[in-house]
């Protein structure tokens, strides 16, 4: 997911068996199953739109756009690691 802030978007078992081998170079498995990671999304039509991070031969690092209807998305967690989250002892001083 990166060091910052992101997105896991998890798809319905049928919709990774309806695309198949086109969507597998974009999946990260995790606890919770595989998920697609990325640094944006736009829920705001038909079709979720994701930006991703991804590779070319070459090395260079290129900016992805997927887009994949939304009655396949089972669910979209938002990931963040600048900020504490947790319970500890409240200290008193």
């Amino acid at each position: 997911m990166g060091d910052t802030s992101g997105y896991a978007v998890f798809l319905f078992p049928q919709a990774l068996e309806v695309l198949g081998e086109a969507i597998k170079p974009y999946l990260q498995n995790g606890p919770a199953g595989a998920f697609v990671p990325c640094r944006e999304i736009d829920t705001g039509g038909a079709f979720i739109e994701m930006t991703l991070e991804g590779h070319a031969p070459d090395g260079r690092t290129v900016e992805l756009e997927l887009m994949v209807p939304g009655n396949m998305v089972r669910m979209i967690v938002s990931a963040r690691s600048d900020t504490d989250f947790g319970f500890q002892r409240k200290t008193t001083a």
